[in-house]
């Protein structure tokens, strides 16, 4: 076995992991020593439909549940491996085997033991029901528990990424004592979490707030610093505006206010904008097809729409400049898979109405061609102002295109459980990885109705197929960039979606929190060294 050392593995997994930042902690706050007690109170919106992303890779769901739910690593902001539930791991030179030796004394918040089996179990729940963990998992043969603190993960095929997917926020570790019997989505466990992390889940009343609060056995001594975390949920964006003006929330992820406030926020001496802990899942912004849909089953109907979009319109109206062009089905901020050279759709109206008119779909005597459904997703007021941005621009081009609002769970299913939609707007995680985060998305047998942000159009392509299953077990860095570029072309080509813009994400803090972003995950980190400098 080849011991990976913790220093060098994360700079091959780094994808140009680099980032600028705004502003730092002052770094008077870093030379004290940390300070013991106090209330972090967090915003996350929209409220999260779970609060373990053990099937369920919802956003807000990722910022919650490493509070209370821990992974086997972590990373820092260069991508190295750190320990966190795993002490040590290898991998063998064929790169079929990972072992890795577990901490020891760690128990859950129910007093139960962790151990190994816990893992495996873990594990296998993942590569059946998590979105991503599909993928990510899929070579997995066996989960192997030669003693309690050992677990041995066996590939039928090598996976380059698998490490790199063993963070909290991606591949959370559940109590199989909880999760023995049953369907795992509807574990009581997915309200109200046992974990092994620094906080312990003691509330959650749904349209206000989370309440974790310090975990007083938790394995590493001393930690966490705070005494209780409270997320809360605000619905109207300029509130959380001056929630955080205020001081009465230190904190929140995921540019949580109206786009057109920042700069009065960065002027705000109390406050940060932290551009860093978002490399590990860059977001992409997208329209995606139905393509059940009469209209969507023709690729000139949707050609027509991708050259009606204007992606410098959006980056100026939506983003008011925060976010940058990604028209390919694989993020920019993928630095080394990423292909620019693919088939484009840019703007241009009077190619879009010649394909509309070549599709046999002429504009009436009231100038409209047809009429649709755009169900945006209904997180921010981000998304709703992109659905009225593309209800503008269809317009245009002679389509009439009717918003629809809803509450999450609502969205959730009638877009992937009922599939009851025409189009949708939503953003992607594209993940560390292509395989991991892009894959689930184009991939036929992801095709799965009721799981959440996996291949919502229903797109199904057999050279898609294979060459995203080649480049998920080639470990040749040179061919499996081949692999994704040509990926890339024939996405491009069908079009089951529009890649829009790759938006830059910030995290407002109040400069009294300390060491809240020191990972590649930032937000999703287990907050077990944040404190407040009073």
């Amino acid at each position: 076995m080849i011991m990976m050392s913790r220093r060098g593995f994360g700079r091959g997994l780094a994808l140009g992991a680099t980032a600028s930042f705004a502003a730092l902690i002052p770094g008077a706050a870093r030379a004290l020593a940390p300070r013991r007690g106090g209330t972090l109170t967090m915003i996350i919106q929209p409220e999260p439909p779970v609060l373990v992303t053990l099937a369920h890779t919802a956003g807000p769901t990722t910022r919650v549940s490493p509070k209370v739910t821990e992974g086997l690593l972590t990373f820092d902001l260069d991508f190295r491996p750190k320990p966190q539930l795993a002490t040590q791991w290898s991998v063998s030179p064929d790169g079929l085997r990972s072992r890795f030796a577990l901490r020891e004394n760690v128990r859950w918040h129910d007093g139960q033991p962790f151990t190994a089996s816990d893992v495996a179990h873990s594990i296998a729940l993942l590569k059946e029901h998590h979105p991503r963990g599909r993928s990510t998992f899929a070579s997995v043969t066996e989960v192997l528990t030669p003693d309690p603190l050992t677990v041995e993960i066996v590939l039928s095929r090598p996976a380059p990424y698998l490490l790199a997917a063993l963070t909290a926020s991606e591949s959370p570790i559940v109590p199989k004592h909880l999760y023995g019997s049953g369907d795992p989505l509807a574990n009581p466990n997915g309200r109200a979490p046992i974990g092994t992390g620094p906080f312990v889940f003691k509330e959650w009343k749904q349209g206000s707030h989370i309440l974790f609060e310090r975990n007083p056995n938790y394995w590493d001594p001393g930690k966490p610093h705070l005494d209780r975390i409270i997320v809360r949920f605000i619905a109207d964006a300029s509130a959380r505006a001056i929630a955080l003006e205020t001081g009465e929330a230190l904190f929140a992820p995921d540019t949580p206010v109206p786009l057109g406030q920042l700069e009065a926020l960065q002027a705000n001496p109390n406050l940060i904008l932290e551009k860093r802990g978002y490399d590990y899942q860059p977001i992409v912004y997208r329209l995606e097809f139905n393509l059940a849909n009469r209209y969507f089953r023709d690729r000139k109907v949707r050609q027509a729409v991708a050259h009606a979009i204007d992606r410098e319109a959006i980056n100026r109206v939506v983003f008011y400049g925060f976010s940058t062009s990604a028209p390919a089905s694989i993020s920019p901020a993928l630095r080394e898979f990423y292909n620019p050279d693919i088939p484009r759709h840019d703007f241009d109206p009077k190619r879009a109405e010649a394909l509309l008119d070549a599709a046999g779909l002429p504009r009436g005597a009231d100038g409209t061609r047809f009429k649709l459904f755009h169900d945006y997703m209904p997180y921010s007021d981000t998304y709703q102002q992109l659905g009225a941005y593309t209800r503008q621009a269809l317009a245009k081009v002679g389509v009439a295109v009717t918003l629809r609002s809803q509450d999450v769970p609502s969205w959730f299913k009638r877009t992937y459980t009922d599939r009851d939609f025409d189009f949708m707007s939503n953003a992607m995680s594209h993940s560390f990885d292509p395989t991991v985060g892009v894959q689930r998305l184009y991939w036929s047998k992801n095709f799965k109705p009721g799981v959440p942000f996996s291949n919502g159009s229903g797109y199904s392509n057999p050279d898609v197929d294979r060459l995203l299953e080649a480049a998920a077990v080639e470990t040749d860095p040179a061919q499996r960039r081949d692999l994704f570029r040509q990926f890339q072309v024939l996405v491009a080509t069908d079009l089951p979606d529009i890649n829009l813009v790759t938006g830059a994400n910030l995290t407002i803090a109040n400069t009294r929190l300390v060491d809240h972003t020191t990972t590649i995950d930032g937000p999703s980190a287990n907050f077990a060294d944040v404190w407040i400098n009073a």
